[in-house]
């Protein structure tokens, strides 16, 4: 398993759960089957500072691409304004970040990623898109605006439209994974070679819609013009379930990729900039570069103890770590921990291969594309008959005319289909 990590910088403890949010949950043996969190297409809070939301449907980012993108956070703002009809800024975020990449034990690969700053607001993002690939992916909502108003006044529909445009971090359903990074420089990215133009926060969104492959991200970004958001300079950790995993610089904006395993907030590129950022990101490199000499492989639970032995609260700053996360890109789960709780998780998990029963739905044309299961079950835990007919039902009208076994059997199959299924559609 290959894992990413990223850490930025902030520190605060931990508030009290909200009485409305979802249990997280406990992170123990990595056995034990998990709940797993499953956004509605409403906000909703998990806790003081971290919510989630689902989308589904025309994200108008094919067109935002077609009109050529933008150049700066104001012309990504310009275009969400058309879009939502509402006054939409991108406001100044700086933060420090750290990436790691780890076969895993268990098999495939995983990135994690913790993000530092100052207490901010957390949405988690599950996206169903009518063009691109499904994705969950994290924004700091702190960082958008609207003509002084809070984001959370507009309808959720928009809340989650406009977090499509901010992500910080992000898996997709073919197991690929990008943090951004920042570095603190004077320099920025600024290309202006006639390209279409992608900011920071664009360029995540492009990579989560449409790359399989750190190859196919790379040959993405090389069709673009990058204008660093907020012009700060940055830097993209990228990793696919292949176990690649990269950073991906822009010096004299002239971009440069780099094979490593760990990535924090200096540059990695050879020439003058090389080590330029802040004493404490190489602090961290070296702890993490420790780490995997010492653990070639690791499981979950070793990520997110390296994830913790790099977060704020090791090295009493006033930042925080808000986010850790940890992506598992084989099976496509995502663990997250909040402000530096790492005894607690919300899991969120992506589906994405189709079943026969999906393909034939889809060549009769009454597919409803994205429609979500009634719950989604983990791994190794049982659904009744009545619950996988209700799944069925609700995201392909026409099994509801199928006895409920049927349905249990395909729903495991289409889940798991390498595993042998006890409920198999051809049983009786």
């Amino acid at each position: 398993m290959l894992l990413g990590l990223a850490a930025c910088s902030a520190n605060v403890s931990r508030p009290p759960q909200s009485a409305n949010s979802l249990v997280p949950t406990d992170s123990g043996d990595s056995a034990a089957a998990e709940p797993i969190t499953v956004p509605t297409l409403e906000v909703t809070q998990l806790e003081d500072g971290l919510s989630a939301i689902r989308f589904e449907g025309d994200s108008g980012f094919d067109q935002f691409l077609a009109q050529g993108g933008a150049a700066s956070d104001g012309g990504v703002a310009q275009y969400l304004t058309s879009l939502v009809k509402e006054n939409i800024s991108l406001g100044d975020l700086l933060f420090g970040c750290s990436t790691i990449s780890v076969q895993n034990t268990e098999g495939g690969y995983l990135f994690g990623r913790n993000f530092d700053w100052e207490p901010c607001n957390a949405m988690i993002v599950q996206s169903a898109p009518e063009s691109g690939y499904k994705s969950v992916s994290t924004v700091n909502t702190d960082f958008i605006g609207m003509s002084g108003v809070d984001l959370s006044q507009l309808p959720d529909k928009f809340q989650a439209l406009i977090c499509l445009y901010a992500p910080l971090d992000g898996m997709n359903e073919k197991g690929l994974a990008v943090s951004v990074n920042m570095i603190q420089d004077s320099a920025t990215i600024d290309q202006n070679t006639g390209k279409p133009g992608l900011t920071t926060t664009t360029a995540i969104r492009l990579l989560l819609d449409r790359a399989a492959t750190v190859n196919e991200a790379l040959d993405l970004l090389a069709q673009y013009d990058m204008h660093a958001s907020m012009g700060y300079m940055m830097h993209f950790a990228i990793a696919d379930n292949t176990g690649r995993s990269v950073v991906v610089e822009w010096v004299n904006n002239e971009m440069v990729v780099v094979e490593t395993p760990i990535v924090t907030n200096f540059y990695m590129a050879e020439g003058k900039k090389n080590g330029i950022g802040t004493a404490q990101s190489h602090e961290r490199y070296d702890i993490l570069i420790d780490t995997l000499s010492n653990h070639k492989t690791m499981n979950q639970e070793e990520v997110r103890d390296a994830l913790d032995s790099v977060s704020k609260d090791n090295f009493g700053e006033f930042e925080s770590t808000e986010w850790s996360v940890v992506f598992d890109l084989e099976n496509l789960t995502a663990r997250y921990y909040h402000r530096e709780n790492h005894a607690e998780n919300y899991t969120f998990q992506l589906y994405y291969k189709l079943s026969y029963i999906e393909q034939i739905e889809i060549i009769a044309g009454t597919r409803k594309a994205q429609t979500p299961r009634a719950h989604e079950p983990g791994p190794n835990e049982e659904i009744s008959d009545e619950e996988a007919a209700e799944n069925a039902g609700l995201r392909f009208p026409a099994l509801q005319l199928l006895s409920p076994g049927f349905c249990k059997g395909w729903h495991r199959r289409e889940q798991y289909p390498h595993r042998a299924s006890d409920h198999a559609p051809c049983d009786g």
